[in-house]
């Protein structure tokens, strides 16, 4: 059994060639990552460039024969994302196929914004945005109001990574690849709320001066000064990593 969608309004070129997940494992392009459980390619199809993710296992141990396949989440945590009002790659094409009531492979197809970077690229490459306090300012306030909205609703991204933040040359934030974000409760939301924001921290703190790393968690806390409270949240981010690496 086939669940595939293409969404309305692409262009007929590209409608066409995503027609099916037969002719999505069809399709040949560049290589852009891959491992055990997906792979990704870029295509060309007219003037518009594409990133085609393709599964073929729902998810690591028991997740391949129970739970939400990874490829299902990514789209619905992305199609939350842009409900949110949070900026996405637009999704053109996604769907997954199941043989006896089992998974057995699925796609997730975006369309590219041109003239983007991801903020780890911008980071191994010396960017020299990464130097220039009004932007660092400006990005800082849109990473954090989008991670804010997502723990607002009890939602963790669990890879919040400087690889999956899209920047483009309008200093315009864009999230990306979220097939392991969920919602929790509890002390197990808190838990997943610190390795978020110790996610982006990895980087920040070899990249950013300690004075742009506060502003950015008083962005988050939406407030203009530290209260007694966030001196242990901070202690628990900066520590999460210890021992990890």
């Amino acid at each position: 059994m086939s669940e595939w969608q293409v969404a309305p309004g692409i262009a007929p070129e590209a409608a066409d060639a995503f027609a099916s997940l037969e002719r999505v494992f069809a399709l040949q392009g560049e290589r852009i990552a891959s491992d055990p459980l997906s792979n990704v390619t870029r295509v060309t199809i007219g003037d518009r460039r594409y990133y085609v993710k393709r599964y073929s296992a729902a998810g690591k141990g028991l997740r391949r024969l129970f739970g939400r396949p990874r490829v299902k989440a990514e789209w619905q945590n992305l199609r939350l994302f842009s409900r949110l009002g949070i900026p996405i790659a637009p999704i053109v094409a996604w769907g997954l196929e199941r043989q006896f009531g089992v998974f057995r492979r699925g796609a997730l197809i975006t369309l590219e914004i041109p003239n983007t970077l991801d903020m780890a690229a911008m980071a191994l490459t010396g960017d020299r945005r990464l130097a220039d306090p009004a932007w660092v300012d400006r990005i800082s306030r849109q990473v954090a109001r989008a991670t804010r909205l997502l723990h607002d609703h009890r939602f963790a991204h669990n890879d919040l990574k400087w690889r999956n933040l899209l920047v483009d040359e309008d200093d315009q934030l864009y999230l990306i690849d979220c097939p392991s974000g969920d919602f929790w409760w509890g002390s197990f939301l808190r838990y997943r709320v610190i390795k978020d924001l110790a996610c982006l921290d990895k980087v920040a703190k070899s990249q950013l001066s300690r004075s742009q790393r506060l502003r950015f968690f008083l962005y988050y806390q939406q407030r203009h000064r530290l209260v007694p409270e966030d001196r242990a949240m901070i202690e628990s981010v900066l520590g999460y990593f210890k021992g990890r690496e």
